[in-house]
């Protein structure tokens, strides 16, 4: 019988990370798995090894050396700056924590596949936009800041890499926001509150993937994708006063800068982690194109949108959240 896979995972203690291994745990093809994070996994998993470790520290490289991974799979990227410490942790994290992790991949060369947790924020949001984004679009006059421009920094060094390292199968996940009865995201945050904010003339398009979904598509994705860039996301889309009249809320309205205030108002007391530059989110909402997961690695959402609005109602446990 071949070796299986060694896969090192970082974000091990986040939602997806931490359900990723899970899901590791009892596949045969997985030999070992590496988890690195900051802080251990509040649950035990078998097969892994876990690694305290930052990632914006040079010493990961001997992590990866000494583990002997031939797959990486990156899902450190986080949109929470409150739980960081600040935007400028969250940007040293998303930005430089992805440079340190590649430099470090790049002189191994028992890594021969690196995936990466991305975001459809990577698009930008405004009216000129198209309404279904495919992954080629072009955002080069998209104006980004916080955590989509994060996200697209280092997607550029993850395609730097993938230059250098052509030996390697370097696959991008960008992900519509994630909703789901345990995972903690600025989404699941705002949809959470008792009373929800929204902007007056605007009820936009939202489009999300459930939790249990987001886990299967990288499971899929580490097996089986071509090289290349995804889209992934749920079936279908939900206006937001569905979903606010779905959830049994009610809806808010406001004028864009008195939403931005009681945006500021809300982080600053703890009550919900949504980053300005999301609330762009919340006018035009974002739709994209997921045929190319699909048709390469046969990725089909179990949930669509509404039906993962409808999970998050029925069966919310405070109790079990762990964030994105």
């Amino acid at each position: 019988m071949g070796r299986g896979k060694r896969i090192l995972i970082t974000g091990v203690s986040s939602y997806l990370g931490l359900r990723l291994a899970k899901r590791f745990e009892h596949d045969d093809d997985i030999e070992a798995i590496i988890g690195v994070d900051l802080q251990e996994p509040p649950v035990p998993i078998g097969k892994l090894d876990f690694v305290p470790a930052d990632i914006r520290n040079p010493l990961i490289a001997r992590v990866l050396d000494s583990t002997e991974v031939d797959t990486v799979i990156h899902t450190n990227i986080s949109s929470h700056p409150s739980r960081l410490g600040g935007r400028s942790q969250m940007k040293e994290n998303n930005v430089m924590g992805t440079l340190q992790l590649l430099a470090a991949a790049q002189r191994v060369k028992r890594v021969t596949r690196v995936l990466m947790k991305s975001s459809t924020a990577v698009y930008g949001m405004g009216p000129k936009e198209p309404s279904i984004v495919r992954e080629d679009h072009d955002n080069r006059y998209a104006h980004l800041y916080g955590y989509g421009k994060d996200c697209s920094e280092a997607e550029t060094y993850v395609r730097d890499f993938a230059r250098r390292r052509r030996d390697v199968e370097v696959v991008i996940l960008r992900m519509q926001s994630l909703i789901g009865p345990t995972v903690r995201t600025n989404m699941s945050d705002y949809l959470s509150l008792p009373v929800i904010p929204t902007a007056v003339g605007y009820d936009p398009r939202l489009q999300l993937v459930h939790e249990e979904d987001a886990v299967e598509a990288f499971a899929l994705a580490t097996h089986g994708a071509p090289k290349g860039i995804y889209n992934i996301t749920g079936r279908g889309v939900v206006f937001l006063s569905k979903a606010i009249r779905m959830l049994g809320k009610v809806g808010l309205p406001m004028l864009y800068p008195a939403a931005t205030a009681a945006g500021s108002v809300l982080r600053r007391v703890g009550t919900v982690d949504f980053p300005p530059d999301q609330l762009q989110f919340l006018i035009y909402g974002r739709v994209v194109d997921y045929k190319r997961a699909r048709e390469e690695f046969g990725f089909v959402a179990r949930y669509t949108t509404e039906e993962a609005i409808a999970d998050f109602r029925d069966r919310r446990r405070a109790r079990d959240e762990v964030s994105a």
